[in-house]
Formats: structure tokens, sequence, C-alpha cells
């Protein structure tokens, strides 16, 4: 049997309004678009150099930019055709500027040649049976769970035959990142020469309106725990666990049915936490799961833990069974619009082209969310890319807010998972005192928007924390 936890308690945080509007509407995939702007910093630590000039022409899943630096990831070219641009570009989510390489598509989709492996058989035929429906013939369903199992034993002991180098180095060449939105190089984590205790992957999804990680277990369960299973081989943790909250029943069941069919029930569990925000932040899950703390200014390495995304797990999948490069992304277009979805699309396609499948809607009474509600970036510019951080687009009507003078009510406080003084932080930010905030933790927040949720004043607390961080980031340059 798998092992299930069900977890009721939760350190703190809040119960959101879901609205899950695209929990059940299956992947659609976008076509490739015509031309893209791929940003040469969509990952944590150092910016890529581009490794290609203006004029070149280039294939689909082709390196383009690339760094020495340990914390950085390389970026592949998205569409094939040929670069006509080296330019500089807006990123909002860091709020400053980034060389970018513009590529105009030639309309075939020519791919590099990917490495072939020994996994992919296995995978074509895992997909075909996880990807038709269930048969009500109960000798068909038996026949189906002997392959699959079959099929599993073989996966598994290829995977165990590959050596953790090559699969790290398979990893670091497709350029994979952290998917759930922190965008930390996958390889760095796996690299760690820290002793790892236990393995989270996480599954939470605690974004209100967001649905693609959902989705993605769903979808492409098999391939999200095959990815978990080659973290595991690497990292050799004792104990490791999916997480997954109690709103996601149907992700829940999936995953007890393919963790007994790939008989891997010694080494994965299953924990099912309570729908509350901010759950899925990294330092919040470890604290509800194992009741550790990560130290200031540390990371969950430092007490023995890795936390994976889902999505980051089925990207490790596709980069060592078939060397494919993450080049596409599951995005949640949804909010006040007509119609929601979950689309399949390449890295650095136009958020336009998403926007267009919504159905009618008055651009000049939206604000344009990149990420979630609590989260997320607001653009205006419609042709900003989609990068590797994004994983929805919500388009919210406007709502005039006026900033207030802080009250002092504590809220803020009494509310934060972090245990930290958001009051203090927007008070020092906005006196440009912000030196002072280090003497209160100001790297510690996570920017859950917890305490902007709460604010009677309307105080955009996150916003001067990020203001405060970019400035403190620059001093320390």
């Amino acid at each position: 049997m798998v092992k299930m936890i069900k977890k009721g308690f939760f350190s703190k945080g809040l119960k959101l309004p879901e609205n899950k509007i695209s929990a059940f509407m299956p992947i659609r995939k976008l076509p490739v678009p015509g031309k893209v702007l791929i940003l040469l910093q969509q990952h944590f630590g150092e910016s890529c150099t581009s490794i290609v000039k203006k004029g070149d022409k280039v294939k689909t899943g082709q390196i383009i930019a690339d760094s020495d630096k340990l914390f950085s990831a390389p970026l592949h070219s998205t569409i094939s055709g040929t670069v006509t641009n080296i330019t500089k570009t807006l990123n909002p989510f860091a709020n400053n500027i980034v060389n970018a390489v513009e590529i105009s598509g030639d309309g075939d989709d020519s791919w590099v040649e990917l490495e072939s492996t020994a996994m992919e058989e296995i995978s074509v035929n895992l997909n075909k049976i996880y990807s038709g429906k269930p048969d009500d013939d109960p000798k068909a369903v038996k026949d189906n769970l002997q392959d699959s199992q079959s099929l599993w034993n073989k996966l598994i002991k290829v995977i165990d035959e590959t050596s953790k180098e090559e699969i790290i180095k398979k990893i670091r060449n497709a350029g994979v990142v952290g998917l759930g939105g922190a965008t930390f190089p996958t390889h760095v984590k796996l690299a760690t020469k820290k002793d790892i205790d236990t393995l989270i992957i996480n599954g939470c999804e605690c974004e209100p309106f967001i649905t693609s990680d959902h989705r993605i277990m769903l979808e492409y369960g098999w391939q999200v725990l095959a990815g978990a299973y080659i973290i595991f081989k690497v990292l050799s943790p004792k104990t490791a666990y999916i997480a997954i909250e109690d709103n996601k029943e149907d992700a829940i069941k999936l995953f007890e049915k393919l963790i007994m069919e790939a008989g891997l029930e010694e080494k994965f569990g299953i924990f099912s936490l309570k729908s509350r925000y901010p759950m899925g932040a990294e330092k919040t899950l470890i604290k509800n799961i194992l009741g550790k703390k990560v130290p200031v200014g540390g990371l969950p390495m430092d007490i023995g833990v890795v936390v994976n995304n889902v999505g980051t797990a089925k990207a490790v999948y596709d980069s060592v069974s078939a060397g494919k490069p993450l080049i596409e992304k599951l995005v949640t277009v949804t909010g006040d619009i007509e119609k929601s979805g979950n689309f399949l699309v390449r890295i650095e396609t136009p958020i336009s082209d998403l926007t267009a499948c919504c159905g009618k809607f008055n651009i000049g009474k939206m604000k344009v969310i990149i990420g979630g509600p609590m989260m997320g970036n607001v653009v205006t510019d419609l042709n900003f890319p989609v990068t590797k951080a994004i994983n929805c687009v919500l388009l919210k009507q406007t709502k005039g807010m006026q900033e207030n003078n802080c009250i002092r009510c504590g809220r803020c406080v009494n509310i934060c998972p972090m245990n930290l003084m958001p009051l203090m932080y927007a008070a020092y930010a906005k006196n440009g005192k912000y030196e002072v905030l280090r003497e209160y933790y100001i790297s510690s927040c996570i920017e859950c928007g917890s305490c902007a949720y709460v604010c009677p004043s309307a105080i955009p607390i996150v916003a001067y924390i990020k203001t405060a961080k970019s400035v403190l980031t620059g001093y320390e340059k």
C-alpha cells in the first residue's frame, strides 16, 4: 500500500476563494509563434550570454545563450528561423533591463537532432497505456496493469543504470529550472554535496485561479512520477513525498495508483494537505510536512530537504529520457473573461497569443497579471513573452484602491507565514531607509502577498518589499 498522510494542521495562512475555473479543462496546444523574443535572464542566478548573432539561422531546441557560472541555465530557441535582432527589454519580474534575442520563424519548426536513449520506446508504450480511455473489460484492465508494471520495471532499471553525472549533465543542458516560479536551476539542486534526507515533489498549487500544475498531474502523471524517481535516484533521500492539497482529490487518487503500478510504494508516499495559502511556498511546505524551519539566509538543502515542482519533475524526465530541452510551458489563462483554459505553449510566445483565446474583452478595463493574484506581476505590454517563470496569465477587471496610512492593526504580522513584520518593511521603504530592513530579516520574506491581502489600508506591502530588496541587492553589487 502507498503511504498516505493527511495533515490538517497549518502553521499560518489564508483560506482564499479558489476560483479554479479551468481545473477541469483539458490541455490545449497553441500553434508555434511566428516570432519570439528570448530573454537571457529566465532563472535564479547569472544571466546568459548570447552565442548567436544577427542573421544566424537557428533550429528549434538549439542552444542560443549560455553561461559558465554555476547558478545559470542555458536557453534554447523555441522556434526555427533567423536571428533578427540582439536587443534589450524590461523584465517585469525583477524590474530590470535584460538582454534578449529576437528570432523570426521560418514556419518549418525544424528541430535540432535530439539524443536517443533506451527510455524512448518504453516512454511511447507507457504513454499509450496511460493516454487511453479506461476499459470496462476486466481482462483488458488486467492486461493493461500487467503491461504497465512490466514497463515500469524496465524504465526504473534503465534509470538505475544511468549515472548521476550523466543525469545532471542532461538536465543542465536542457535548461531545466524550477517551474513553480522560483526558477532555481535544477542541476544545482541535484549536484548538492549535502546529505538529503527528504525529497518533496510539490503539487499543491495554492494560488487562486491557477490550474496548470493540476492539469500536469492529471495528464502527465506518469512522466511526473518518472521524473520524481530520477531526482530520487540522484539524491538518494530516505523519504520522498508527493505533496498535494486536498482540493485535488483526483490527482491524489491518480498518484496512489501510479505509485502502486510502478512498484515505488516503499520509496514514495503521498502527503494530502489542507488547501490553504501559501501552502505551496517551499519553506511553508517544509514547515507543515516536516516541522522543520529553513535557517535565515539558508536553503532547504541546509536542513536535508529538496523540493521540486511537479512541472519540474516532468521536465526532468523529458530531458533525461529524450534529451528534450525546456522550450514549452503549460500556462493557465483565466479571470474575468469568456473562455478560460490551460495551454501548452512554446516559451517566448507573446502573451497576446494566449489572450486571443479568451473571447472578447475590453483590455482598457482589464489588469493583466502574469502569475496569480497574490504573487503575480502586472504587465502593460501584451507583446511580453511567456518565460520559464510564467504559469498563469490572469485578466482581472480593474478596481480603484486608495492606499491609506498604516493603522498598526497588526493583521499583516499575525498572518505572515514566515513570522516577520511586514508593516515595518512598508514604513521604512516609504522613507527610503532600506538598510534598516536587514535588521527585520527582509531577505526571509517569500513575497506571498498575504500581508497585502489582509491590510485594511490597502497598502501594497509586497511592492514596497520588492523595491527594498532590489535596492539592497544593488548596494551589495
